[in-house]
């Protein structure tokens, strides 16, 4: 929000901060400044001119030669371009030696053989933004009222000796997105009562009953509705003073009615609306909800289609306005318009908030109403502005207001107590210290021994628990008072073991030689089913930013695919890849979502690049398995993988298996599938994914010292002759149950296939090593051991001991 500084200082008697002190002081509070920019900096010497006498350039068809007066001395020749530039014009001249923004120096220059001694400016050429600029002076000079004295400072008459505070408003206070919200939070640090807007004394004349009725069907949705009546008002352009002040606040002035609404806005966080009473179409006003598909074009000329959850203005029959958003073409305020309707009302945040988004129309007024406004300031806002409209435009103000009300009043007490207040903010305030910062707040503070009862005005409907009165005795007080000092108790911090297993996993995984990824939780509806570890539903957000982005995401490695192909198209052809985060399931009804923890990983190109002592070696099947099984080993998990040979969707048929874990499932491995991997200008590319749970809730061997063997190891070579489908875990699990507590170690350490073998029959090739760490192996022990794992394998898989 653009926060005048001038407009600041109206509101108190004596004002002891400057504009830069001013801004420091709100930001150590708790809103931030991003900035304070000091209008009149960039400008000098620029006064108001009458232009005497306006003629064509004799050598310039778009040229004006012009004779304006600045002062008492002589009227001086100015060349402007400007075509709406006239005789009689009270006009902003800036004089030879001025200062214009951007650094431009103003001097006496010929154009086209004419000499010109100064400029004649535009709005945009004093720093004006040319969206604040009036539509009728967006392509020409700024034309000043009659009334004004010439050679008097332009830049003091446009308030420009002024300083603007770009203040960051946060939800939580939505209160200070009115200049009336702002006196207060500025009162509280100075330590002063702002002084309350005071509306135009103007008298009343019939009553706005005999023109119009309202009726409101969803009570909940609109709690109050009023309508105050303007008649025999003539539209013109507001006085000068209005127009700065919106010009400033980043608003571009229409016409004396319009402006007043925004100036209100401004002023009370209130917005209001004004309906041309004579094209309303009817005498009756009926606040109700959209229909679905209902049609109004708005005030921007957009056809906008409406849904059931937005609320709508009618005349009784078609929309007039969209509640809290924006009015309808039909019933604006033209040039012709003699009386007017003028909206005041509390609009539901939630159906306002709504309608703004599903729209994509945002408003200064659906700003206020969706952040929330003070409920009880509706009635003085629109008091004040149908009084100044009828101000402004030399209108009848009808008397009265035809208003329904289901507000309902409640007061709002928070207890607290000095004892808890310094014991949680670790100072020593005093109860008097107490007493002050609530009354600088303007809040009620009611003692009752220790026990502290605040009554929090209505304009502060951001407080409603004690941590709220914390906060705010904590700002006010001082954040830089507030003591740096210790807990009176402390404990030891520390890694829980699931995060030190995390970052084990996370440190192995790049000690491998893997590249941490963070992708996106939100992918497409394509997407969020693909390479899942689980047949579990999808979460469809009800809102999505596209359709790319639609869904939660049940599996990591298709953004790990995604992003490999991004980098294999910008010539990065060895990718190795891994990444730890969250998958989504859908669960019945409006339930939270399952949030589980997978890491998975990616690997193609080279593993190895060729140099002068090796050639390249491509990934494989191999590689992946080695790291993940290296990853179980390093987390010190006591059980072994199991790998299982599987077919699953969108991977290689003879190239991937589950990881199974204790008996369980919990995850898998493999290549993609060739068709996948040319959809992505892959080559061949190998993944894996599991279930992080499932690695930490795994038993964990405990860490025992064991001393360097002193007795020799013998080991036994063994090749056998089995079934083709009979897989190494199986053979690897006879061996291990059968070779006794002196086997130490297999190691497969050569497979053959070929037709001299036999059909469907592959020959592999072990080395068993046995030790004893108590004495040095003899033959017979070593021998007796081999006869067992050979007797095993012969009886449960039928293999042929070459």
């Amino acid at each position: 929000m653009l926060v005048s500084y001038n407009w600041v200082k109206e509101f108190f008697q004596d004002f002891p901060l400057t504009a830069e002190e001013l801004g420091e002081a709100i930001t150590r509070t708790g809103i931030e400044i991003e900035g304070v920019e000091e209008l009149s900096a960039s400008l000098k010497n620029v006064v108001v001119g009458e232009v005497l006498s306006c003629e064509r350039h004799p050598d310039a068809e778009k040229l004006n030669k012009c004779l304006v007066q600045t002062d008492e001395e002589e009227p001086v020749q100015i060349i402007c371009g400007a075509p709406n530039v006239a005789a009689g014009q009270k006009v902003i001249v800036a004089k030879v030696g001025a200062r214009l923004p951007g650094g431009l120096k103003i001097k006496r220059a010929k154009l086209r053989g004419e000499v010109s001694e100064g400029m004649i400016c535009s709005l945009a050429e004093l720093g004006f933004e040319s969206k604040v600029v009036p539509k009728a002076y967006a392509d020409g000079i700024y034309v000043l009222p009659e009334h004004v004295e010439t050679g008097v400072s332009a830049i003091t008459l446009l308030g420009l000796d002024d300083a603007i505070l770009d203040m960051a408003i946060t939800p939580n206070r939505a209160d200070a997105l009115s200049m009336n919200g702002v006196a207060h939070e500025v009162g509280a640090i100075i330590h002063q009562k702002p002084a309350q807007p005071t509306e135009p004394d103007v008298s009343e004349k019939g009553k706005a009953d005999d023109f119009i009725s309202v009726e409101v069907e969803n009570p909940t949705e609109t709690p109050y509705y009023a309508i105050k009546m303007v008649e025999n008002i003539e539209i013109k352009e507001s006085p000068l003073w209005l127009q700065t002040k919106l010009m400033k606040a980043g608003i571009r002035p229409h016409n004396n009615v319009v402006d007043v609404t925004n100036y209100i806005n401004l002023l009370y966080g209130q917005p209001l609306h004004s309906f041309d009473y004579d094209k309303i179409g009817s005498k009756k006003i009926v606040v109700r909800s959209a229909k679905e598909q209902e049609e109004i074009t708005t005030l921007d000329g957009e056809k906008r289609i409406l849904q059931t959850g937005h609320t709508v203005i009618t005349n009784g029959t078609e929309p007039i306005a969209i509640a809290g958003v924006m009015g309808g073409e039909f019933s604006e305020v033209t040039e012709t318009t003699t009386t007017v309707a003028l909206e005041g009302a509390i609009f539901s945040s939630s159906s306002v908030g709504k309608a703004s988004r599903e729209l994509y129309l945002r408003t200064e007024a659906s700003i206020r109403y969706d952040k929330g406004s003070d409920a009880w300031k509706v009635e003085k806002a629109l008091a004040h502005g149908g009084a100044l409209i009828a101000e402004l435009s030399g209108g009848t103000l009808v008397g009265g207001v035809v208003e329904v009300d289901n507000r309902e009043k409640a007061v709002n007490k928070i207890e607290t107590s000095l004892t808890r207040i310094n014991r949680i903010l670790g100072t020593e305030i005093s109860l008097s210290e107490i007493e002050t910062i609530f009354d600088r707040l303007g809040f009620v503070l009611e003692v009752k021994e220790d026990t502290l009862i605040i009554e929090v005005p209505t304009r502060r409907w951001d407080i409603t628990i004690e941590a709220d009165i914390l906060e705010e005795v904590a700002r006010i007080y001082g954040y830089d008072e507030i003591p740096v000092t210790l807990p009176a108790t402390s404990t030891t911090g520390g890694l829980s073991d699931s995060q030190k297993a995390r970052r084990v996993m996370r440190a192995y995984l790049e000690g491998a030689g893997l590249n941490q990824a963070l992708t996106y939780s939100l992918t497409s509806k394509k997407d969020a089913t693909r390479l899942a570890l689980s047949d579990e539903k999808t979460v469809a957000l009800s809102m999505p930013m596209s359709e790319e982005h639609s869904h939660l995401r049940t599996s990591i490695v298709p953004q790990l695919i995604r992003s490999a192909s991004y980098n294999i198209a910008r010539k990065n052809m060895d990718v190795a890849l891994y990444e730890m985060g969250t998958v989504f399931y859908a669960t019945e009804g409006d339930n939270l979502p399952i949030e589980q923890e997978h890491l998975a990983g990616l690997i193609t190109g080279n593993w190895h690049t060729a140099d002068w002592q090796k050639t390249p070696k491509p990934v494989d099947f191999f590689v992946l398995k080695g790291i993940v099984e290296g990853l179980v080993n390093k987390l010190g998990i006591e059980a072994e993988l199991h790998w299982k040979q599987i077919e699953k969707e969108e991977l290689h048929p003879g190239r991937t298996a589950s990881i199974q874990l204790e008996g369980k499932e919990i995850g898998y491995l493999g290549a993609l599938h060739p068709a996948v991997e040319a959809s992505y200008d892959l080559k061949e590319t190998y993944v894996f994914e599991i279930n992080v749970k499932a690695l930490l809730d795994a038993t964990k061997e405990k860490v025992v010292y064991h001393p360097i063997p002193r007795y020799p190891e013998m080991t036994r070579d063994l090749a056998l002759l089995v079934d083709k489908d009979t897989d190494h875990a199986t053979i690897s699990q006879v061996i291990k149950e059968h070779g006794g507590n002196l086997l130490v170690d297999i190691e497969l350490f050569d497979i053959f296939e070929g037709e001299s073998l036999g059909e469907n029959k592959k020959s592999l090739a072990y080395t068993l090593t046995f030790l004893d760490s108590e004495r040095t192996l003899v033959e017979e022990d070593v021998q007796k051991a081999t006869n067992k794992v050979v007797e095993a394998l012969q009886a449960k898989l039928h293999a042929i001991i070459r």
